[in-house]
C-alpha cells in the first residue's frame, strides 16, 4: 500500500473494466435521455436533409442539363440551398443541447465522486499522492463527458447515417454498391486486432499524466521547503523526466490509434477508385453518368461516417481507461459509515465509556489493547505519554474516525457505532495539531465551526483565545482574505483561528490534539485562560506535550504499553513518582 504514496509509481488498477463499468456510466446518460432524444432526432433531420443534395445533383446532371431545362435548374439550386441552411440549422440546435448535456453529466460525476471522496478513511489520502486524486475528478470527468453524451449520439447517428446511405447507394446501382461495402470486413479486422494494444497504451498514458500531476502537486505545495534546500535544479530535472515519459506514452498511443485512422482513409481511397474503375470497364454505359457521380458522392459520404465512427472508437478506448480510474475511486470501501439501523444520538451529556476496546490501524498489530475507562459528564482529561503510544488514537476512536476491532465506546450509554455519524460529529468540537485554514475571510474561517453564527459570535469566540488581537490590527479585520492554507499567517495565528473554529461550534465533547503547540508561550497563558473558561461544564480530551498545560485537568491519563499505566490528578500521580513524574520532572530540567 505504501507504494501508491509515490509520484513515479504507476497505479495498478484493481477494478478492471469490464460492462459493469459500461452500464454504470449509462446512468448518467439516462437522466437526459429525453434532450438526447431530441438531439438524435435533430441530427437524424440534418442528415436526411443532407442527403438529398446528391439525388438532386444527379436530376441535374441527367435531366436539367441535357434538356436545358433552366427552370428545374433553378429550382434543384435552391431545394439544395434549402436543404443544407436546414441541415445547418438542426446540427446547431443540436450542438446546444448536447453542450448542456456534456456539462450536466460532468456536474452528476464530479459531486457523485466528491460525495463519496467526503466518507473515505483519513488512510485512503494518507496512501496516494493528493494529486493523483485531482486528475481523476477534474481531467477524468471532463474526458469521459463529451464520450457520455455526444460520443453516444454521434454512434447512433453514424450507423444510420451509413444505413441511410446503403440505401440511397443500393437505389442508385446494386453492384457498384456492393463494391463500397467489400472494404469494410478488411477494415474490422484491422481495428479489432490493434484493439488490446491501443487500450494498454492510453492506460500507460492515464498512470504518466497521472504521476506527472501528482509531482506538480506536490512540489507546488513544497515550494518553500524547495527553494530553502535549493532543490530547484532536482526538481526540473524530476520534472522533465515524468514529463517526457507522459509525452512518450502519448506518441505511442497516439500512433496505435491513428493506424485506425490511416486504415479506413486508405481503404475508402482504394474504395472509391474501384468505384470509377468498375464504372467505367464493367457498367458504363449501362449507368448514367449521373448515376456514376452520385455514386462517388454517396461513397465519399459513405466512408465518412466510418472515418468518424473509428475516431469515436479511439475516443471510447481512451474513455475506458478514465472509466477504469474514476469507477476504481468510486468503488473504494467507505470504512466508516451509518449503520443501517443508525439512530440519531440525542443531546449527550458527555459521559464517554470504553468498554474492552482494542484497536490497531492494522489488526495484527494493535495500538490499543483491551482498553477499558469510563470518564463521567463534564470532565477534563489529559492524555499524556510517549509519541507512539497512542493518544490520538484514543480521541480518534471516540469522534470515530477509526472502528474499533473488538469492545464498544459509549457515549452516554449509546454505543457509537449505532448512530449516524452525523448525530455523532456535530456534538464534538474537535481541534488537531495541522490547523487547515480555508481560502476565504478570517471570518468565513471562524464560521465553518458553525455556519449560521453572527459578526458577535465571531468576535467573542476570538476574545476568548485572544485572536482578536492581530485580526483587528489587520486593514480589513474579519474580513481580511486569507490563502488556501493561511499563507499570510504564522502558525500561531493559524492555531487561534482555528481554536476559535472549535470554540464558536460550542460543542458537548471537546478534544484538543496538541491544540497549542505552535503558540509562543506569552499567548498560550491567555490561550489557557480561554481553555479553562471553555471546560467549564464540558467534557475534553486534552492532547498535550507541555505538561504544565495539563496540571489542573480532572484526571491525567498516561498513555503506554498498548493500555493506560497511570490515571489520577497532577497531584496523585506525582505522589506515586511513576511514569508521569518521570516525564514531568524531565520537562522541568529542560526549562
Amino acid at each position: 500500500m505504501a507504494k501508491r504514496n509515490k509520484y513515479d509509481i504507476d497505479e495498478t488498477l484493481e477494478t478492471p473494466f469490464d460492462l459493469r463499468h459500461l452500464k454504470r456510466s449509462l446512468i448518467y446518460v439516462k437522466k437526459h435521455a429525453r434532450k438526447m432524444t431530441a438531439a438524435t432526432v435533430l441530427s437524424l433531420l440534418s442528415s436526411l436533409f443532407s442527403l438529398l443534395t446528391p439525388v438532386m445533383a444527379q436530376r441535374v446532371l441527367d435531366v436539367s442539363v441535357p434538356n436545358r431545362d433552366y427552370r428545374e435548374l433553378a429550382l434543384m439550386t435552391v431545394l439544395s440551398t434549402i436543404a443544407i441552411l436546414i441541415s445547418i440549422w438542426f446540427i446547431q440546435l443540436r450542438s446546444k443541447i448536447m453542450a448542456q448535456v456534456g456539462q450536466d453529466i460532468i456536474l452528476d460525476i464530479r459531486s457523485d465522486l466528491f460525495r463519496h471522496m467526503q466518507k473515505l478513511p483519513f488512510t485512503y489520502y494518507d496512501d496516494r499522492p493528493h494529486g493523483k486524486i485531482l486528475v481523476r475528478v477534474v481531467q477524468y470527468v471532463n474526458n469521459v463527458s463529451d464520450t457520455l453524451s455526444n460520443g453516444i449520439i454521434n454512434i447512433l447517428l453514424e450507423i444510420f447515417n451509413l444505413i441511410f446511405i446503403a440505401i440511397f447507394m443500393f437505389i442508385c446501382d446494386v453492384r457498384l454498391a456492393l463494391v463500397v461495402l467489400a472494404g469494410l470486413p478488411v477494415l474490422f479486422i484491422i481495428m479489432f486486432t490493434i484493439r488490446p494494444a491501443q487500450r494498454r497504451a492510453w492506460q500507460q498514458v492515464s498512470n504518466k499524466n497521472s504521476n506527472l500531476n501528482a509531482y506538480l502537486h506536490e512540489s507546488i505545495n513544497g515550494m518553500r521547503v524547495t527553494q530553502i534546500f535549493t532543490r530547484e535544479q532536482k526538481n526540473q530535472q524530476i520534472y522533465e523526466t515524468l514529463a517526457k515519459k507522459s509525452r512518450t506514452a502519448w506518441y505511442k498511443a497516439a500512433f496505435i490509434s491513428n493506424l485506425v485512422w490511416f486504415s479506413v482513409e486508405n481503404i475508402s481511397q482504394i474504395v472509391s477508385g474501384f468505384i470509377y474503375l468498375t464504372g467505367v470497364l464493367w457498367v458504363y454505359p449501362a449507368v448514367s453518368f449521373g448515376v456514376l457521380y452520385a455514386m462517388g458522392n454517396y461513397t465519399w459520404r459513405f466512408w465518412q461516417p466510418i472515418n468518424r465512427l473509428s475516431q469515436l472508437y479511439n475516443n471510447f478506448i481512451n474513455t475506458i481507461a478514465y472509466l477504469e480510474r474514476i469507477f476504481e475511486m468510486m468503488d473504494e470501501p467507505v470504512l466508516i459509515d451509518n449503520a443501517p439501523d443508525a439512530t440519531e444520538l440525542p443531546p449527550v451529556r458527555g459521559e464517554v465509556t470504553f468498554d474492552h476496546v482494542t484497536f490497531g490501524y492494522e489488526p495484527e498489530r494493535p495500538v490499543l489493547k483491551d482498553l477499558s475507562f469510563t470518564v463521567k459528564p463534564g470532565q477534563s482529561i489529559a492524555l499524556v505519554g510517549p509519541t507512539g503510544a497512542g493518544k490520538s488514537t484514543v480521541v480518534n476512536l471516540i469522534s470515530r474516525f477509526y472502528d474499533v476491532n473488538s469492545g464498544s465506546i459509549l457515549i452516554d450509554g449509546e454505543d457509537i457505532s449505532r448512530v449516524t455519524l452525523h448525530s455523532l460529529r456535530s456534538q464534538m468540537g474537535i481541534m488537531l495539531q495541522d490547523s487547515f485554514i480555508f481560502s476565504g475571510t478570517i471570518g468565513d474561517n471562524i464560521r465553518y465551526g458553525r455556519l449560521d453564527a453572527d459578526t458577535r459570535s465571531v468576535c467573542e469566540a476570538c476574545h476568548v483565545v485572544h485572536a482578536d488581537e492581530f485580526i483587528e490590527e489587520m486593514a480589513e479585520g474579519y474580513e481580511t482574505e486569507v490563502k488556501e492554507r493561511g499563507g499570510r499567517l504564522s502558525q500561531g495565528q493559524k492555531q487561534l483561528i482555528a481554536f476559535a473554529r472549535t470554540i464558536i461550534s460550542d460543542p458537548a465533547i471537546l478534544i484538543l490534539d496538541e491544540a497549542t503547540s505552535a503558540i509562543d508561550t506569552k499567548t498560550e497563558q491567555y490561550v489557557q485562560e480561554g481553555i479553562n473558561h471553555l471546560l467549564h461544564g464540558r467534557t475534553s480530551f486534552i492532547i498535550a506535550h507541555r505538561l504544565s498545560t495539563i496540571k489542573h485537568c480532572d484526571l491525567i491519563m498516561y498513555v503506554r504499553d498498548q493500555g493506560i499505566s497511570e490515571c489520577g490528578t497532577h497531584d496523585e500521580l506525582m505522589a506515586k513518582k511513576g511514569d508521569y513524574w518521570k516525564l514531568y520532572t524531565a520537562q522541568l530540567q529542560e526549562m
